[in-house]
C-alpha cells in the first residue's frame, strides 16, 4: 500500500482602470468617444503592467505545484519504477500511451500501435485514439521526439512540467475573466491570490497530473475569458471575429482533452439558453456559441474516428433542438409580460421534446449504450428508485461521486472567499431577477428608467454569464464532489469581481441611499486590498512551511510487484486484477490486461464485472473459466481489496458483487429479503488455502504483504 513518509535525510493596488467605464465613454447612439488626453497611455500603463502580474502569478503558481510535488514524492531521487507507480490508477493509464509513443522505433509505428491496440483489452483490437482522449499525449511525445531536449530532459519530466506549465496558462485565463468583468486588474490579482490560497479545492494535479481534467480545464478557463470578452457591448468587427476564433479554439482543445467535455458543455448552453430566453444577452452571439460548441465537438468526433458517444451527446441534440425551435417560434420576445411567459413555456417545452426525441433517435441508429451507466448512476443518485446496477453502485459508493462535503465551505470561508462569493451572488441575483422582470414585461416608460439604471448598469451581459454560468456549476458541484474544482475555480473569479467592481458598489450604496462616485471608488480598491493583506498575512507562513516539508515516496510492495512481472512472466502474458493496479500494471512491465480503468465503454464495463468475480463467492472452477475466457494468464489479488475496511457495509466491492450476483452481503447487518446465501465461500479468502479444489485451477507464484499472484492452469 503506498503512503507518503517523512523524507530521510541522505544524499499594491494599480494606478489606474485598464479602461475607462462604458458609460462615459460611449454615447447614446452607441458610437465609441475619444479617449481624454493622456487617457491611452495611461490605459497602456495599466495593461502593461496588469499583464506583468498576471503572466507572473501564473509562473509563480506553475513552480509552487511543481514544487510542492517534488517535495511530497522527492521525484528526481526515486526510481523509474517509483515514478510510473505515483501515477495512480487512470493517471497510469493515459501516462503509458505517452511512454509507448517514446519507446516506439518510430512516430508512424507509435501511432499504428495506438490505433490497432491489442494489449489494453486481451482477445480484442481496439483504437485507442477513437476510444480514450489522448491526443494530448501523442502530440507531446512526438514534440519530444522532434525537439533537441533528449540529452538534457527526461521524457517524464517534459511530460509533468508540461501540466504544471498549463496550470500558469489557468491562473492567468482566471486573471483576465476577472479583469475584464470588473475592469480593474486588481481583481485579477486577488482571483488569483485564491485560487492559490485555496489550492485544497481548486486544484488536485500535483497528485493526479496525467488526469484528464488536469489537461482539459485550462482550456475551460480560457474559453470562459474569451466568452466574456465576446458578451461585452461595443465591439469592432473584427475584434468579435478573432475573439469567436479563441472561442472555438479554446473550446476544441476543451472537449479533446477530456471525456466529460460534453456534460460540462451541456451546463454552458443550459446558461446561455436561460439567459437568451430572459432576453439577457446578444442573440446573434449566444447562436454563435451555440454552433462553436457543435462544430468544435464534431471536430473532436473526427478526430476520434466517429466516436459514437459524442455523436449520441445531449450537448449536440440540445443546441439543435434550440436552434431549430428558434426557426419555428419567430416572435418569442415580443408581447407582454404574460404573453412572453406563456411563448417561454412553449418555447422549453419543444426544445425539451426535440432534444429527447433527436437524442433517442440518434441512439437508435448508432445502437449507442456506452454512457447507459450515466444515467443509471444519475437515476439512483437522485432518488428515482433503487438499483441493484453493478456500475451504478460503483459510482454511488465513491466519495468522488458523492455530495460536497461541509467542511469545504469552512475551508473557504478561512480565506473569506465563501463569504464574499455569498454577498455577490446574492446581490447579483436579486439585480438579475429584476432585469429579467422588466426585459419580459418590456416595460419603457421613462419614469422606470432612471431607477432601473443601476441595476442595468450592474448586470451587463458577461456579468449576468457569469452569474448564471457559477449558479449551474454550483449546483453540479454540490450534487458530486469531483465536479467542484468546476466551481471552486470560477468562484474565485465570481467573488473577486464582485469586489472590485464600481458597478456593484454603486447598485448597493444606491440602494442605502449612500452613493457618491468617490465613495464607490474608495470601497472597490480598500476592500480588495484589505483582503489581499488579510490573505497575505494569514496564509504566507503556511504556504512558506508547506514548502519546506519535505516527504519521499514510499511503497515497497508494489515496487516489488511490478519487478517480478517484469523479470519473471513474458512479454506476452495477460494480467487480471482490479483496474486501478492493471492500469499500473501496463504502465510499469507493459503486459497485456483484461480490464483498466477508462469505464466509458459497455463491453468492457461487463469485462471488468466478470473479472471482479474473483472476489465474490463464486466456485473456483468458475472463476477459473471466466478469466480463461479473457486469455488470462495471471490473475493478482488484493488484500486491500478482499478485506476492505475503507468503505462501509454495502459499498465494500465484495458486497456490490454479492448484491448483484443475489447473494446476502457479508458482516452484521440486514439484507434484502430476496438475497440467499451463497453456495460457495470467497474466492480470494478460500483460495489462500491451497485446497485441492482451487491448487488444480490456480498456482500461486508470488506474495506479499499486499499482493497474491496466482498463474492459471491451461486445461484442455
Amino acid at each position: 500500500m503506498t503512503t507518503i513518509r517523512q523524507r530521510r535525510v541522505g544524499k499594491g493596488t494599480e494606478a489606474a482602470e485598464d479602461q475607462p467605464s462604458e458609460e462615459t465613454n460611449v454615447k447614446p447612439d452607441g458610437k465609441i468617444l475619444p479617449d481624454p488626453p493622456g487617457g491611452k497611455l495611461w490605459s497602456r500603463l495599466s495593461v502593461t503592467v496588469g499583464g506583468i502580474v498576471a503572466i507572473s502569478l501564473g509562473l509563480l503558481t506553475s513552480v509552487y505545484v511543481a514544487t510542492l510535488h517534488e517535495n511530497d514524492l522527492w521525484f528526481s531521487n526515486i526510481k523509474e519504477v517509483e515514478r510510473e507507480i505515483s501515477f495512480r490508477t487512470e493517471c497510469g493509464l493515459y501516462y503509458s500511451y505517452y511512454k509507448q509513443m517514446i519507446e516506439a522505433a518510430s512516430i508512424q509505428q507509435g501511432l499504428h500501435g495506438l490505433v490497432y491496440d491489442n494489449k489494453t483489452e486481451s482477445v480484442r483490437t481496439i483504437n485507442i485514439l477513437e476510444r480514450m482522449n489522448v491526443y494530448q499525449e501523442v502530440f507531446l511525445s512526438i514534440l519530444y521526439r522532434i525537439l533537441p531536449i533528449q540529452q538534457y530532459l527526461e521524457p517524464v519530466y517534459f511530460y509533468i512540467y508540461t501540466l504544471f506549465g498549463l496550470q500558469a496558462v489557468y491562473v492567468i485565463a482566471l486573471y483576465v475573466t476577472s479583469w475584464l468583468l470588473s475592469g480593474t486588474w486588481l481583481s485579477g490579482l486577488l482571483a488569483a491570490c485564491w485560487y492559490i490560497t485555496n489550492r485544497v479545492d481548486t486544484t488536485r494535479v500535483e497528485f493526479t497530473i496525467p488526469l484528464r481534467e488536469n489537461w482539459a480545464l485550462p482550456f475551460f478557463a480560457v474559453q470562459i475569458a474569451a466568452i466574456t470578452y465576446l458578451l461585452r457591448a461595443h465591439l469592432q468587427p473584427a475584434q468579435e471575429r478573432l475573439t469567436l476564433m479563441a472561442v472555438f479554439i479554446a473550446t476544441f482543445l476543451f472537449s479533446l482533452t477530456w471525456q466529460f467535455n460534453q456534460f460540462m458543455m451541456l451546463i454552458q448552453a443550459l446558461a446561455l439558453f436561460i439567459l437568451d430566453c430572459l432576453d439577457m444577452l446578444p442573440t446573434a452571439k449566444v447562436t454563435w456559441l451555440y454552433i462553436i460548441q457543435i462544430s468544435g465537438l464534431l471536430l473532436v468526433c473526427v478526430l476520434q474516428f466517429f466516436n459514437s458517444m459524442i455523436l449520441g451527446s445531449l450537448l449536440i441534440s440540445f443546441n439543435v433542438s434550440v436552434l431549430i425551435a428558434r426557426t419555428i417560434q419567430t416572435n418569442l420576445k415580443k408581447g407582454g409580460l404574460l404573453n412572453r411567459l406563456g411563448k417561454l413555456i412553449l418555447h422549453v417545452l419543444l426544445v425539451l421534446c426535440l432534444t429527447l426525441l433527436i437524442n433517442k433517435f440518434i441512439k437508435k441508429i448508432l445502437n449507442l449504450e456506452s454512457d447507459e451507466h450515466i444515467f443509471k448512476f444519475l437515476k439512483a443518485k437522485f432518488g428515482f428508485g433503487a438499483t441493484r446496477d453493478f456500475d451504478a453502485n460503483l459510482y454511488l459508493c465513491e466519495e468522488a461521486f458523492g455530495l460536497l462535503p461541509l467542511n469545504t465551505f469552512s475551508r473557504l470561508s478561512s480565506t473569506l472567499l465563501f463569504y464574499v462569493y455569498g454577498f455577490v451572488l446574492i446581490l447579483l441575483t436579486v439585480a438579475a431577477v429584476i432585469v429579467a422582470f422588466r426585459n419580459l414585461s418590456g416595460s419603457n416608460q421613462v419614469h422606470l428608467k432612471d431607477r432601473m439604471e443601476e441595476y442595468t448598469v450592474t448586470l451587463k451581459p458577461e456579468a449576468a454569464y457569469s452569474l448564471v454560468h457559477t449558479v449551474l456549476f454550483g449546483c453540479l458541484a454540490l450534487s458530486t464532489m469531483r465536479m467542484k474544482y468546476l466551481w471552486t475555480s470560477h468562484m474565485c473569479v465570481f467573488a473577486s469581481f464582485g469586489l472590485c467592481s464600481a458597478e456593484v458598489w454603486k447598485l448597493l450604496l444606491r440602494c442605502l441611499h449612500l452613493y457618491t462616485s468617490q465613495r464607490t471608488q474608495v470601497i472597490k480598491y480598500s476592500l480588495p486590498i484589505i483582503t489581499l493583506l488579510y490573505i497575505s498575512f494569514k496564509f504566507w507562513p503556511g504556504i512558506m512551511d508547506e514548502l519546506s516539508e519535505l516527504r519521499e515516496f514510499y511503497d515497497p510492495d508494489t515496487v516489488e510487484l511490478m519487478n517480478w512481472i517484469k523479470s519473471n512472466t513474458p512479454n506476452t502474458a495477460v494480467f487480471a486484477g482490479s483496474m486501478q493496479l492493471l492500469a499500473g500494471v501496463k504502465l510499469c512491465t507493459g503486459r497485456t490486461l483484461t480490464n483498466h480503468p477508462h469505464y466509458e465503454d459497455k463491453d468492457l464495463r461487463e469485462r471488468t464485472k466478470q473479472i471482479y468475480q474473483i472476489y465474490a463467492r463464486r466456485a473456483p472452477g468458475e472463476v477459473h473459466g471466466i478469466l480463461r475466457s479473457f486469455g488470462t494468464d495471471y490473475v493478482i489479488l488484493e488484500d486491500s481489496i478482499c478485506y476492505e475496511r475503507r468503505h462501509s457495509r454495502g459499498c465494500r466491492l465484495r458486497d456490490l458483487l454479492d448484491v448483484a450476483n443475489g447473494h446476502i452481503m457479508d458482516g452484521l447487518g440486514e439484507n434484502e429479503p430476496d438475497l440467499k446465501p451463497s453456495l460457495y465461500p470467497r474466492f480470494c479468502e478460500e483460495i489462500k488455502k491451497n485446497l485441492p479444489s482451487y491448487t488444480m485451477h490456480f498456482t500461486r507464484v508470488f506474495q506479499n504483504k499486499t499482493f497474491h499472484v496466482y498463474k492459471l492452469a491451461k486445461h484442455k
